[in-house]
C-alpha cells in the first residue's frame, strides 16, 4: 500500500489502478468515436454548468468560461489519447492546484466529472460499438478517471492544508509578536487562549530573538489572557525557566486579582514566577535590572 500518492510514477499509478495496456488501447478505440463530438460535449456540459450558484461565481466573465470550455476540451482529448505518462499526471495535478486556487469545491469537481461521463458515455455515444465491447472500453475509460480523480483530489487536499498551515503560521507570528522597546528589553503582549502550540511557538520565538538581539531582559504581558490554568501556569514557568537558561530574566505583567487566585489556588509556587499587576510596574523593574531609571 502506498502512504504519500503524491510521489507515484505514472507506471505505479496504473498499477494501483489496474491500468493496463489493454486498457489504454480500449480508451483510445473509444475516443476516435466520442473526441470528435467534444464541441458538443462542451455546449451540453455548459448549459448545465452555468445552472449552478458555485460555478456562475467562478466564471463570472464570458472570457473565463471560453477558457476553461478550451480547457474541458484538452482535458478529455488527453484522456482519450490513452498515454499515462508522468506529463499527463502533472498535467491533472495543476488541475487539482487550479481548483483549489480558484475557490471551487472538491464536491463540485466530483458532480462535473460524473456528468461528463453521463454526456460522454450516454448521451452522446449512439452505438457504433458492439454492446460487450463498448462496456469493455467505458470499464477502461472509469479506471483512468477514477485515476485522475484521485490526482486531482489529492492535489487539491495538499494544496488546501498547506494554504491553512500558512495562514496559521501567519497568525501564529502576528498573535506573539516579541518586540524590542529598549535596547536589552523585550517585550510580548499575548492576547486569547494558551495553548500547548501556542507555548511552545511563543517559547521558540523569544529564544530566538533573545538570541538574535542579547536582550537582558523579556516581558510578557498577559492582561489579554482570556483564561489561567494549571496547564497556561506551567507554560509561563518553562517560558521564564527557558530564558533564564540564556540569561534573561523574565517579567510577566498584567496579574489581575482573578489570576493571582486562580493561580495561588492551583498550588503554584508564585516564586518561580518573577510578576507585577501592571505593565508599567514591569517596565520599571526591567529598567532598574538593566541599570536604568525613568526620569
Amino acid at each position: 500500500m502506498y502512504n504519500d500518492i503524491s510521489e507515484l510514477s505514472a507506471s505505479q499509478f496504473m498499477t494501483l489502478f489496474g491500468l493496463s495496456d489493454e486498457n489504454l488501447a480500449n480508451i483510445r478505440k473509444l475516443g476516435r468515436i466520442i473526441v470528435p463530438r467534444l464541441e458538443d460535449y462542451a455546449n451540453t456540459f455548459y448549459e448545465w454548468v452555468v445552472c449552478l450558484p458555485e460555478y456562475q461565481i467562478v466564471f463570472s466573465r464570458p472570457e473565463i468560461m471560453a477558457h476553461a470550455r478550451a480547457e474541458q476540451i484538452n482535458y478529455w482529448r488527453r484522456c482519450f489519447d490513452g498515454v499515462v505518462d508522468e506529463s499527463y499526471l502533472q498535467n491533472r495535478r495543476v488541475i487539482g492546484h487550479t481548483h483549489s486556487r480558484i475557490g471551487l469545491s472538491l464536491p463540485s469537481y466530483l458532480s462535473a466529472m460524473n456528468r461528463s461521463m453521463t454526456i460522454l458515455t450516454e448521451q452522446l455515444y449512439q452505438g457504433e460499438l458492439p454492446i460487450e465491447e463498448f462496456l469493455t472500453c467505458k470499464q477502461a475509460l472509469n479506471k483512468l478517471v477514477y485515476m485522475d480523480i484521485t490526482v486531482v483530489s489529492d492535489t487539491y487536499a495538499r494544496a488546501v492544508n498547506e494554504r491553512i498551515a500558512q495562514q496559521s503560521k501567519a497568525l501564529m507570528e502576528m498573535s506573539t509578536p516579541v518586540t524590542q522597546i529598549w535596547q536589552d528589553i523585550l517585550m510580548l503582549p499575548m492576547v486569547g487562549i494558551i495553548d500547548s502550540r501556542r507555548a511552545q511557538d511563543v517559547m521558540m520565538n523569544v529564544l530566538n530573538r533573545i538570541a538574535e538581539t542579547r536582550a537582558k531582559v523579556f516581558i510578557m504581558d498577559i492582561s489579554g489572557v482570556a483564561v489561567v490554568d494549571s496547564a497556561v501556569a506551567n507554560h509561563l514557568i518553562k517560558i521564564t525557566k527557558s530564558t533564564g537558561l540564556m540569561g534573561c530574566t523574565s517579567l510577566v505583567s498584567g496579574i489581575s486579582p482573578a489570576i493571582a487566585q486562580t493561580m495561588v489556588n492551583l498550588g503554584f509556587d508564585v516564586k518561580e514566577i518573577a510578576t507585577s499587576a501592571t505593565l508599567r510596574d514591569a517596565l520599571e523593574h526591567a529598567f532598574r535590572l538593566i541599570g536604568r531609571s525613568i526620569q
